[in-house]
């Protein structure tokens, strides 16, 4: 399975990047996911079912812990490995 996450971290600051919003923008570039696109008012990011709920584990543990008062996400099926 095949699976899509889209977060958003606040609070939001539109001058700097907060702590939190940097940890989770690093996590999701560093995981072995596909198409990830980060931006300033939303992240997405695609890939195998065990990637994707291992990468939103580490995202909110240390976003929360780096300040973060909230984490919005949803995370949708896409469909099925080719594995």
């Amino acid at each position: 399975m095949r699976l899509r996450v889209e977060f958003t971290t606040e609070p939001f600051d539109l001058d700097e990047a907060p702590a939190h919003a940097v940890v989770a923008r690093e996590i999701i570039q560093s995981a072995d996911l596909d198409a990830v696109d980060v931006g300033p008012f939303g992240n997405t990011a695609e890939g195998g079912a065990d990637e994707v709920l291992t990468a939103v584990d580490s995202l909110l543990r240390r976003a929360l812990a780096s300040g973060a008062t909230r984490v919005s996400l949803q995370v949708n099926v896409v469909g099925e490995d080719s594995q």
